[in-house]
């Protein structure tokens, strides 16, 4: 069997998507390999289409039991004999593990990383070295490394693997790896002159906003009105936040989940699992939520609060669109989130050269005012090509959403000189005050309603200022000192910038437009495209019929078909089983096993 006919066969697919067959055919020569794709770019395919092509035992370590078995799940169910082997199980489910690898009933095993190279794991290692193992597929690869954003010391234990399993080769799959992370793991894995695949980490189905953090509630509410029936996750830095908007949308009528570490393992699994199987679309969380999370058709993503760097982030959010439609991600940041997280890490001594520089970076993206697309791409390495005049087509920038003042330079001078006047004594809030010649109670006991740039920016509202506040923090143009009560101070550029107007050339400061409600809403490139002669009522009569199968049978509705395929089935509306053959992503099991249900349901009454 070649590639191409085990993706047809097995996955429904009739063509390589960027880098898979160059990644699945090192696979197949035995040469070691390192690939990184961005989510939703098809990565798994990578090792799993080649385990049904070479002969032998395929292993891949993945980091979280939930993930191995929505993988395998989707795998049987595509006639692939895969089988997971983990803590979780029965001592039954594990002997009859066993005994299928004994019997060479399997092309791929799914283990966690402990299960290989942990303490005790001598006597698993013993039972798969006696099978003919084929190649080793390190999932989540980023993880064995220091300078990932998610870094698990058991990770480190792989290594061992190339003295253990000396004729298999080893690879390396993650979607989030800067240079420095793909050194760090082709050392610690030892693999050997590997193939290293880096493709491209746009996500070009995913729309970018960000939003300086105004009244939170409302700004929720914006997102949520746009996405209304679909499902997403909105990330917090605190589960104090999580439980309280998670009870608070419950109470709007729209029913959310909370996930953290604070609740029981009972509770968690319970709420992930309820997400999963889309008996709830919104889940509200802190970071702890996510890994392992293969829910294709999250159409939203907020961060109510800044992670800690744009690794984190390009995860987090990338958990949006991985089935390749569109899907929008929104940030709602403060420059307080900062100034918590570098809080938050010097208390936990975590506060090092690399955590400072990965949150100025994050920062920086944060007030940026260009492409959101391009400055992404940028940080991974990735030259970015914009695909039309009007840039991306997919971020707040691009589409118009944000507009520049007419005299920035002449802004940033008069914020700056307020910052001065008040002696750089004064948070943000009160710079803003005076300001907008707000003569509060504060303002006038010190005497600021009589400075000569009270009142500078009367016609400006408090997000407005607050917002080009931000922005010269990310420029370097404005710092904020102190931990409990942060107050303003110029930087030297800052204090350049006052001295002299051209200190800062191309300086660029936005504020968010005014929005048209008259006007349709806004629409990436990619969202018109996707939906481009689909029948939306077909469509939402397909979801259901493959939520009633994946109610029956057990498993997330995504391990039946993803909504992409069933959005090509309500545009080209197929009409025998050799048609749905010819929709991307279904193969000849599917085809077999689901297929007249959805002809049926696309043929109507009949």
């Amino acid at each position: 069997m070649t590639l191409i006919e085990a993706l047809a066969r097995y996955w429904g697919y009739t063509s390589f998507r960027p880098l898979q067959r160059e990644a699945m055919e090192a696979v197949l020569s035995g040469r070691d390999s390192l690939l990184v794709l961005p989510t939703g770019g098809g990565k798994s395919l990578c090792f799993q289409a080649p385990a049904m092509v070479k002969p032998g035992l395929a292993i891949v370590v993945s980091p979280l039991i939930s993930l191995m078995k929505d993988q395998v799940d989707t795998l049987v169910g595509n006639g692939v004999p895969a089988a997971l082997y983990n803590s979780a199980q029965t001592g039954e489910e594990k002997a009859s593990v066993a005994a299928g690898l004994r019997e060479g009933r399997y092309r791929l095993l799914y283990v966690s990383p402990e299960r290989l190279a942990g303490e005790g794991s001598d006597g698993f290692l013993s039972l798969v070295a006696a099978r003919s193992v084929s190649f080793v597929a390190v999932d989540e690869a980023h993880c064995i490394s220091h300078w990932g954003h998610d870094f698990r010391p058991e990770y480190r234990q792989l290594g061992r693997l190339r003295q253990v399993l000396a004729g298999a080769s080893l690879h390396a799959y993650t979607a989030t790896a800067t240079a420095r992370v793909r050194r760090d793991i082709v050392e610690q894995l030892a693999l050997d002159r590997p193939l290293e695949l880096v493709g491209s980490f746009d996500r070009p189905n995913l729309l970018y906003r960000v939003l300086p953090r105004g009244v939170l509630k409302q700004q929720l509410l914006d997102v949520l009105g746009r996405h209304r029936g679909e499902a997403g996750i909105v990330y917090c830095t605190s589960r104090r936040e999580v439980d309280a908007l998670a009870a608070w949308l419950t109470s709007l009528g729209t029913p959310a989940l909370p996930y953290h570490a604070g609740l029981s393992d009972v509770e968690r699994h319970r709420n992930q699992d309820a997400f999963l199987s889309e008996r709830i679309d919104i889940v509200v969380a802190t970071v702890a939520f996510g890994m392992g999370i293969d829910r294709s058709d999250v159409r939203f993503v907020v961060h109510a609060g800044s992670p800690r760097s744009l690794e984190h982030y390009q995860q987090e959010s990338g958990r949006a669109g991985r089935d390749g439609l569109e899907a929008e991600c929104v940030l709602i940041a403060s420059s307080a989130d900062f100034m918590k997280w570098r809080l938050m890490l010097e208390q936990s001594g975590e506060l090092t050269e690399a955590t400072v520089a990965m949150l100025r970076q994050m920062e920086r993206y944060a007030t940026a005012v260009g492409c959101r697309h391009r400055h992404l791409a940028g940080h991974f390495g990735d030259e970015y090509q914009a695909p039309g005049a009007s840039g991306c087509a997919a971020c707040d920038v691009c589409l118009g959403e944000l507009e520049t003042p007419a005299e920035p330079v002449v802004l940033a001078r008069k914020i700056l000189s307020c910052v001065a006047r008040v002696g750089q004594r004064f948070g943000a809030a009160h710079v803003t005050s005076v300001l907008r010649g707000h003569a509060s109670e504060q303002v006038v006991a010190r005497g600021h309603d009589a400075l000569s740039t009270f009142g500078l920016l009367t016609t400006s509202s408090v997000a407005e200022v607050r917002g080009y506040i931000e922005q010269l923090i990310g420029l370097g143009l404005l710092r904020q000192a102190g931990d409990q009560y942060p107050v303003l101070a110029l930087t030297a550029g800052g204090l350049a910038l006052l001295k002299d107007e051209r200190a800062c050339p191309g300086l660029t400061l936005a504020r968010q437009r005014t929005p048209d409600t008259s006007a349709p809403r806004t629409r990436s490139r990619a969202e018109a495209e996707s939906w481009e002669g689909v029948d939306h009522t077909l469509f939402e009569r397909l979801r259901a019929v493959r939520l009633a199968i994946a109610r029956a049978r057990g498993v997330p509705p995504y391990v039946i078909f993803h909504d992409a395929t069933l959005r090509e089935m309500a545009r080209r509306r197929p009409a025998s089983l050799g048609e749905l053959l010819e929709v991307r992503g279904v193969g000849t099991r599917k085809a077999q096993d689901l297929g007249e249900a959805f002809l049926a349901e696309i043929r109507g009454p009949a």
